[in-house]
């Protein structure tokens, strides 16, 4: 691969005063100096109503809230074929909804995407979440500047740690230098001089130093607190200087004032690193724990700086081991302690000076940019992840491309296994007839929609496991297969039986081979009869799905067709005789694929033109998708700690990937059915779950690998990813992404409703 020749930085840039703006531009000088035929550029964020003067090497701006620029600077970028897009993300850089509007660009891009996550929430809200999410899921790498950042990423986030790296902050490459010079170039000859520097806002604990002082002033007299920065912007639009001017008061109300200095000032690099040099102290009395980065805190660091701070995640891991020392959060008397002691200990200071000088120097911006670029080159190899865009009543959302990565790792020469240790196949447990039958209907549906057919020895191996599962001699489908590729049973549930019936119906209308077609319609037919004498209503309901399949491949007599009206009349009667005031369901409990219990009877009346099935089944949906649905909005399906609860409210957990594909199935039926788009929000609500949406806030889903957790528990998700989940996502992937294409997997069905496509 050739080298990057031309690289293009998303962010804030200089002359906006903010963190981001300073890291893009030290970020962009570093690159550019690499390599003297490296190409860099700026694409600056511009917050709303602000206007700047931007030096050259910014040739794009986007407005915060004007979704247009977003897609004008994508569309800037393919054509002037950047090689690689570093992407400083921050949520309040961008607009929308938690910064959501990013998503508009990202997604148009035709290059790799390296996104460096300036934070990173331990408990993000929806909303920030859900466009965390989909910047991961676009992004080909993911850069953090600490290891707390990796760790939430992938028990928050579910990212692969071979995703992640994890880049210090950059700092200047400067001489480990005495206060001396510095001290005398600001009139600060005579003191011992502790400094905070940065946007000054509530957070920053400048409060909480300002009490320490008089303590400070009683054991180092001739200390002086210097506080430098501007107010931050946004604090100034709303409030203008009173945060500065409260903070000022109570250096009177002290007696402190003539040693608390402010410097209402945004300095550029050089004047910043004179400042830095003349303290004795640096000190971060910062009120979040959160905090993932703070580039005041790098610089001094490398500085050589005796670092006094409270333990934000960044201060905890770059001061550990003695580098610096960290104190109580809000606890002006153990700041007051421990910068005393500093102050007015020379031996201990300079101990501590040059523990963090020597740490420091992998931090340089030569080391810095050296990574990154290795981070960037990195990413080309990655097949970028392609979204499609729709809009329900929530608003736009972008819908994962189709990765199959982790689905073909499950798979072997037999057909799909059935579980996982965390990510790796695992052959104990063998196979069985339920999962491939699941992938032959994806393999069908993959090979009708569009998307990346899968292999087509693949789907042919499925098929060949299904025709094995066939016993002739019992007139049932076998279901579990050991790894030996034994048997274990002569015959399987019931509900095995049906949905392999499914699949056959589906592959009998959609694969695409038709010397496979033509056998699915043989099995198919071979296999039907014995559903009568069933029992279960989920048996039942797969049946009438692969009749729906079978059908509209044109394949009509009598006796099919009196099976077909078997079948939906019993769950109509079932339906009738369990149905109560408070309880519209087909049994006295509830149990898994619920949701495909309507979708049957809706299909079934679409395709039979039965207007008593299609409303029987809305309204059964409907009373489920109540019971579905959290105080809080999001997709709650029915926990498998309900199962054998007589007509009870469903417990929360254990939640499963089957129920939210199953949901995304049903509600888009009964959309098809009465063009109500209540109906495709429901079904999008119900993709969300797997995307974080849920109870936890925790993503079930990798978009970049395709793979998907067991299930979601009372506090954690299962870290397996089994065959039954990832065909559950994918398969309810499929759907959507069928949905952001104008359609909605139609079966055959007459002129249906259309989702507008976002521009």
């Amino acid at each position: 691969m050739t080298p990057i020749a031309r690289v293009a930085i998303i962010g804030n840039h200089l002359p906006r005063r903010c963190g981001i703006a300073t890291f893009t531009h030290d970020l962009n000088q570093a690159i550019a100096a690499s390599r003297p035929d490296l190409r860099t550029e700026i694409v600056a964020m511009t917050d709303h109503g602000r206007v700047y003067a931007y030096p050259s090497v910014v040739r794009f701006q986007v407005r915060d809230e004007v979704i247009k620029d977003y897609v004008k600077a994508a569309d800037y970028l393919n054509k002037e074929r950047f090689d690689v897009v570093s992407l400083q993300h921050e949520f309040g850089i961008f607009g929308g909804e938690a910064g959501s509007h990013i998503t508009a660009l990202l997604s148009r891009l035709r290059m790799p995407i390296v996104s460096t996550l300036h934070t990173v929430l331990a408990s993000p809200s929806p909303s920030q979440r859900e466009a965390m999410a989909q910047v991961i899921a676009l992004s080909a790498r993911l850069v953090v500047m600490a290891q707390k950042g990796r760790q939430l990423l992938r028990s928050v986030y579910g990212v692969s740690p071979g995703k992640i790296a994890v880049i210090p902050h950059g700092i200047p490459d400067v001489p480990f230098l005495e206060t001396q010079a510095a001290k005398g170039k600001f009139g600060f000859s005579d003191k011992m001089v502790i400094l905070t520097f940065g946007l000054l806002s509530p957070n920053k604990g400048i409060e909480v130093m300002i009490e320490a002082m008089p303590s400070i002033l009683a054991r180092c007299p001739n200390a002086v607190y210097v506080v430098l920065g501007a107010t931050h912007p946004n604090l100034v639009l709303r409030d203008g200087e009173a945060y500065r001017k409260k903070l000022m008061a109570r250096t009177r109300a002290l007696g402190v004032d003539s040693r608390v200095v402010f410097l209402d000032q945004f300095v550029d690099r050089a004047t910043l690193l004179d400042y830095i040099a003349m303290s004795d102290v640096y000190v971060t009395p910062y009120l979040n724990e959160s905090q993932m980065t703070s580039g005041t805190l790098a610089y001094s660091f490398g500085a050589g700086k005796a670092v006094v701070s409270t333990p934000y995640w960044h201060a905890r891991e770059l001061l550990a081991d003695g580098r610096g020392i960290l104190v109580p959060f809000g606890d002006s008397k153990a700041l007051s302690d421990e910068i005393s002691a500093l102050l007015t200990n020379d031996v201990q200071r300079h101990a501590l000076r040059k523990r963090a000088y020597a740490f420091s120097r992998d931090m340089t911006w030569a080391e810095t940019s050296s990574r990154y670029l290795a981070v960037l080159d990195d990413a080309r190899a990655v097949a970028p992840i392609t979204f499609d865009r729709v809009h329900d009543r929530q608003g736009e959302f972008a819908v994962p491309g189709m990765q199959t990565s982790h689905f073909l790792s499950m798979c072997d020469g037999t057909g799909i296994l059935q579980h996982s240790v965390h990510s790796v196949p695992d052959r104990s447990h063998g196979y069985c007839v339920d999962d491939n039958a699941r992938a032959l209907i994806l393999a069908c549906v993959l090979g009708g929609t569009g998307e990346t057919s899968l292999p087509d020895e693949l789907t042919a191996r499925f098929a060949a496991f299904v025709q094995h599962a066939w016993n002739p001699d019992t007139l049932r489908f076998r279901n579990f297969m050991s790894y030996g590729r034994y048997w274990l049973e002569e015959q399987g549930s019931e509900d095995s039986h049906g949905r392999t019936l499914w699949a056959l119906g589906e592959c009998a209308r959609s694969d695409t081979s038709p010397s496979r077609r033509r056998w699915a319609r043989a099995l198919f037919e071979s296999a039907l009869a014995t559903v009568e004498t069933f029992q279960s209503p989920r048996a039942w309901a797969f049946t009438l799905l692969g009749l729906d399949a079978y059908c509209a491949a044109g394949r009509h007599d009598l006796r099919i067709d009196k099976i077909r009206t078997l079948l939906a009349e019993k769950l109509m009667a079932r339906l009738a005789a369990v149905t109560a005031p408070e309880w519209a369901w087909f049994e006295d409990e509830l149990a898994y694929d619920n949701a495909r219990l309507p979708q049957a009877l809706i299909e079934t009346g679409i395709a039979t033109r039965s207007p008593s099935y299609v409303d029987a089944g809305v309204k059964s949906l409907r009373w489920l998708m109540r019971l579905q649905t959290a105080s809080s909005g999001c997709f709650r399906p029915v926990g498998t700690q309900s199962f054998g609860r007589s007509r009870q409210v469903p417990v929360h957990f254990d939640q499963q990937p089957v129920e939210a594909a199953a949901t995304i199935s049903a509600c888009l039926a009964a959309w098809r059915a009465t063009h109500n788009e209540a109906w495709t929000a429901d079904a999008m609500r119900a993709f969300r779950w797997f995307m974080g949406d849920n109870d936890l806030g925790i993503a079930l889903a990798d978009p970049a690998t395709g793979s998907c957790s067991d299930g979601l528990h009372s506090d954690r998700r299962n870290e397996n990813n089994g065959a039954e989940s990832v065909l559950s996502y994918l398969l309810g992937l499929a759907e959507v992404r069928e949905l952001a294409r104008g359609g909605a997997m139609t079966h055959g069905t007459d002129t249906l409703p259309q989702l507008a496509l976002s521009a």
